[in-house]
Protein backbone atom coordinates (compact mmCIF):
# COMPACT_ATOMS: atom_id res chain seq x y z
CA UNK A 1 0.00 0.00 0.00
CA UNK A 2 0.99 3.60 -0.67
CA UNK A 3 0.35 6.29 2.16
CA UNK A 4 -0.25 9.76 1.31
CA UNK A 5 0.81 12.20 4.20
CA UNK A 6 0.00 16.23 3.89
CA UNK A 7 2.31 18.13 6.60
CA UNK A 8 1.40 21.69 8.03
CA UNK A 9 3.79 23.33 6.60
CA UNK A 10 4.81 26.27 9.05
CA UNK A 11 6.00 22.91 10.96
CA UNK A 12 8.82 22.56 8.14
CA UNK A 13 8.75 18.66 9.08
CA UNK A 14 9.76 17.38 5.16
CA UNK A 15 12.86 19.15 6.04
CA UNK A 16 13.47 17.98 9.30
CA UNK A 17 12.21 13.98 7.26
CA UNK A 18 14.89 14.84 4.83
CA UNK A 19 17.88 15.96 7.27
CA UNK A 20 16.97 12.22 9.75
CA UNK A 21 15.69 14.92 12.40
CA UNK A 22 12.54 12.93 12.07
CA UNK A 23 12.02 9.15 11.95
CA UNK A 24 8.15 9.17 12.86
CA UNK A 25 5.14 10.44 12.30
CA UNK A 26 2.06 10.81 14.60
CA UNK A 27 -1.57 11.02 13.92
CA UNK A 28 -3.87 11.88 16.95
CA UNK A 29 -7.58 11.31 16.55
CA UNK A 30 -10.99 11.10 18.92
CA UNK A 31 -12.24 8.87 16.11
CA UNK A 32 -10.10 5.81 14.42
CA UNK A 33 -8.83 6.85 10.93
CA UNK A 34 -6.66 6.46 7.95
CA UNK A 35 -4.00 4.75 8.39
CA UNK A 36 -5.45 3.06 11.67
CA UNK A 37 -5.36 -0.16 11.22
CA UNK A 38 -4.76 -0.07 7.37
CA UNK A 39 -0.93 0.69 7.31
CA UNK A 40 1.74 -2.20 7.58
CA UNK A 41 5.79 -2.15 7.15
CA UNK A 42 7.18 -2.29 4.35
CA UNK A 43 4.65 0.05 2.51
CA UNK A 44 5.46 3.16 1.23
CA UNK A 45 4.63 6.88 2.41
CA UNK A 46 4.85 9.72 0.77
CA UNK A 47 4.84 13.27 2.52
CA UNK A 48 3.71 17.05 1.27
CA UNK A 49 3.33 19.90 2.74
CA UNK A 50 0.05 21.81 2.30
CA UNK A 51 0.05 23.46 -0.62
CA UNK A 52 2.64 22.22 -1.83
CA UNK A 53 3.65 19.21 -4.33
CA UNK A 54 5.15 15.59 -2.85
CA UNK A 55 8.73 15.61 -2.58
CA UNK A 56 9.41 13.00 -0.01
CA UNK A 57 9.14 8.97 0.08
CA UNK A 58 10.04 6.68 2.72
CA UNK A 59 9.34 3.05 3.70
CA UNK A 60 7.38 1.88 7.14
CA UNK A 61 9.42 -0.06 9.34
CA UNK A 62 7.15 -0.35 12.12
CA UNK A 63 4.12 0.67 13.61
CA UNK A 64 2.63 1.38 17.07
CA UNK A 65 -1.34 2.14 17.83
CA UNK A 66 -2.59 3.30 21.06
CA UNK A 67 -6.22 3.65 21.98
CA UNK A 68 -8.24 4.46 25.65
CA UNK A 69 -6.12 7.65 25.83
CA UNK A 70 -6.14 9.59 29.00
CA UNK A 71 -3.96 12.51 30.15
CA UNK A 72 -1.11 10.27 31.49
CA UNK A 73 -0.83 7.97 28.33
CA UNK A 74 -0.57 10.92 26.60
CA UNK A 75 2.28 12.74 28.26
CA UNK A 76 4.04 9.27 28.11
CA UNK A 77 3.48 8.90 24.40
CA UNK A 78 5.04 12.67 24.04
CA UNK A 79 7.85 11.88 26.34
CA UNK A 80 8.82 8.67 24.74
CA UNK A 81 8.56 9.79 20.95
CA UNK A 82 8.21 13.29 20.86
CA UNK A 83 11.54 14.09 19.83
CA UNK A 84 11.86 11.17 17.33
CA UNK A 85 8.43 12.43 15.89
CA UNK A 86 8.88 16.06 15.99
CA UNK A 87 12.45 16.48 15.43
CA UNK A 88 13.18 18.87 18.23
CA UNK A 89 13.79 18.15 21.52
CA UNK A 90 11.11 20.03 23.52
CA UNK A 91 6.71 19.56 22.85
CA UNK A 92 5.34 22.75 21.46
CA UNK A 93 2.60 23.96 23.43
CA UNK A 94 0.44 24.25 20.02
CA UNK A 95 0.87 20.14 20.35
CA UNK A 96 0.08 19.60 23.75
CA UNK A 97 -3.08 21.61 23.16
CA UNK A 98 -3.49 19.64 20.05
CA UNK A 99 -3.04 16.19 21.16
CA UNK A 100 -5.48 16.75 24.16
CA UNK A 101 -8.47 14.93 24.46
CA UNK A 102 -8.00 12.64 21.86
CA UNK A 103 -8.75 9.20 22.46
CA UNK A 104 -6.46 7.24 19.47
CA UNK A 105 -2.67 7.72 18.52
CA UNK A 106 -1.05 5.97 15.95
CA UNK A 107 3.28 6.11 15.71
CA UNK A 108 4.45 5.35 12.23
CA UNK A 109 8.48 4.65 12.13
CA UNK A 110 9.64 4.46 8.78
CA UNK A 111 13.24 4.52 7.01
CA UNK A 112 15.11 4.55 3.58
CA UNK A 113 14.17 8.46 3.12
CA UNK A 114 14.71 9.78 -0.78
CA UNK A 115 13.83 12.99 -2.29
CA UNK A 116 11.58 12.06 -5.25
CA UNK A 117 10.73 14.36 -8.11
CA UNK A 118 7.89 16.58 -7.04
CA UNK A 119 4.39 15.72 -8.33
CA UNK A 120 1.05 16.57 -7.37
CA UNK A 121 -2.01 14.97 -6.59
CA UNK A 122 -5.65 15.05 -6.99
CA UNK A 123 -7.55 14.70 -3.92
CA UNK A 124 -10.89 14.61 -5.18
CA UNK A 125 -13.18 11.57 -3.49
CA UNK A 126 -10.83 11.96 -0.62
CA UNK A 127 -12.04 14.81 1.34
CA UNK A 128 -10.79 18.38 0.69
CA UNK A 129 -9.50 17.92 4.90
CA UNK A 130 -8.69 14.73 4.53
CA UNK A 131 -4.46 14.91 6.03
CA UNK A 132 -3.84 10.97 4.94
CA UNK A 133 -4.93 9.27 2.07
CA UNK A 134 -4.44 5.55 1.51
CA UNK A 135 -4.50 3.99 -1.47
CA UNK A 136 -3.51 0.43 -3.20
CA UNK A 137 -0.79 2.69 -5.51
CA UNK A 138 -0.16 6.48 -5.62
CA UNK A 139 -0.21 6.69 -9.29
CA UNK A 140 -3.79 6.54 -9.27
CA UNK A 141 -4.17 10.26 -8.00
CA UNK A 142 -0.92 11.76 -9.22
CA UNK A 143 -2.18 14.84 -11.20
CA UNK A 144 -1.74 14.19 -14.72
CA UNK A 145 -0.81 17.98 -15.48
CA UNK A 146 3.18 18.87 -15.68
CA UNK A 147 4.61 21.28 -12.28
CA UNK A 148 5.62 24.72 -13.15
Amino acid sequence: MDHLVIMKKSWRLTEKILAGEKTVESRWYKMKHAPWGRIKPSDRIYFKDSGGPVTVRAKVTKILQFDSLNREKTEEILEKYGRKDLGTAGIMPEIIKYVAGKNYCILVFFDKVEKIKPFDIDKTGFGSMSAWITIDNIDKIKNSFKLK
